[in-house]
């Protein structure tokens, strides 16, 4: 290597070395994965100028590769597709945890032409490295090239792989950092909201409705008689039927838009937002008509029949704080229970007298 080029190679490798200073210090910024896979897409981008590339991360519920980001042409459509693991040169990688460099795909019987049937895009060359986080693969960065482009070289897989190292701790220490925010979130025994959560964001969702004057519903449901399970069958049967409880109740809300608490002991709770009376009356009636038609622990051999007391509240019509709204759903559920159960009770339109006046939200119902 004459004098010139070696000069220009130890320039790249200062500016690289440089350029990797910088991501491991963002990275390393932040515990939000949304801010880390940002930083992940700028750096991909910027170091590596690819055509078209993607992040590929496996779904922890399902097993199945998606892809978190889709940059090039047709990434649209790759937006809305999943792959198994093994399948396609990304798939290969993401199973074997071995990076990839194929100068071209038309030779290599890995790659999987349904993706660029879908996104109208031909690839020529691709260059694949693994997320590496602790000996676990968390998903496969991937870059593709066209016809037209040159292909993807040794040097560009030395980048990657470094990018790829940086982004694999920097997403495994986002995901635990959520885990354990939702572990404060969350009821242990059936996966729902706890009761803080729900104090928490009713207060944040009263002030919403207010500003934007949508309605907001709280329904709030007792399992009747529930005590005769435990009873019978024993408190370990009986934590699973509220596990089961806890998934009905989940399965009946709209994605995105319901949270669905236990609120203590067989009480559960569902926020509704953008609901107003008569929209939270028909889904507290979808819940009786589902816990009439359920049998619980079949899964043990068991045939349980559980029905619930409904109360339904909504804000402002039945409420002027979180407190009020909170408190007239409860009274509402009792209502329904002093009905007979297995029935739905909405609050009366003057909210309860809240004891303190301020109407400030600051103190809920113990349970």
């Amino acid at each position: 290597m004459n004098p010139a080029d070696l000069l220009s190679a130890m320039k790249r490798t200062v500016e690289q070395l440089a350029a990797f200073n910088e991501m491991a210090k963002a990275l390393t910024s932040t515990l939000e994965l949304r801010e880390v896979l940002a930083l992940v897409m700028q750096k991909v981008s910027s170091l590596l100028l690819p055509r078209n590339w993607s992040l590929i991360l496996q779904d922890e519920r399902t097993g199945k590769l998606y892809f978190e980001i889709a940059v090039g042409e047709g990434a649209g459509v790759l937006k809305g597709l999943q792959l198994n693991p093994g399948e396609g040169i990304a798939g290969a990688v993401f199973s074997s945890g071995v990076a990839r460099l194929v100068h071209d795909v038309g030779g290599d019987p890995s790659f999987s032409p349904r993706f660029d049937a879908a996104s109208a895009f031909h690839t020529r060359s691709i260059l694949a490295v693994p997320l590496l986080s602790r000996g676990h693969v968390l998903g496969v960065i991937e870059l593709v090239n066209g016809p037209t482009d040159p292909p993807f070289s040794n040097d560009d897989l030395t980048t990657l792989t470094a990018i790829a190292d940086y982004a694999a701790i920097a997403i495994e220490n986002a995901r635990n950092f959520r885990r354990v925010q939702e572990l404060t979130i969350t009821d242990e025994h059936t996966g729902c909201y706890n009761a803080r959560h729900l104090r928490a964001l009713l207060d944040t969702e009263v002030k919403r409705s207010a500003r934007f004057r949508h309605p907001l519903s709280l329904v709030f449901l007792d399992l009747d008689h529930f005590k005769s399970v435990n009873d019978r069958h024993g408190h370990l049967m009986g934590s699973a039927t509220l596990k089961e409880v806890g998934d009905l109740l989940m399965a009946l809300g709209r994605n995105g838009l319901d949270a669905v608490f236990r609120y203590g002991g067989d009480e559960f709770a569902i926020l509704l937002v953008e609901t107003d009376q008569d929209g939270a009356a028909l889904i507290a009636q979808r819940i009786c008509e589902a816990f009439r038609g359920r049998s619980f622990l079949q899964e043990h051999g068991l045939d349980v029949r559980v029905t619930a007391s409904v109360g339904v509240a909504t804000f402002p019509d039945h409420a002027t704080s979180a407190l009020d709204l909170i408190r007239s759903a409860d009274f509402a559920m009792y209502g329904a229970k002093a009905r007979g159960r297995d029935a739905i009770c909405v609050a009366e339109s003057t909210p309860p007298d809240t004891g303190n006046g301020n109407g400030n939200g600051s103190d809920f119902p113990a349970r």
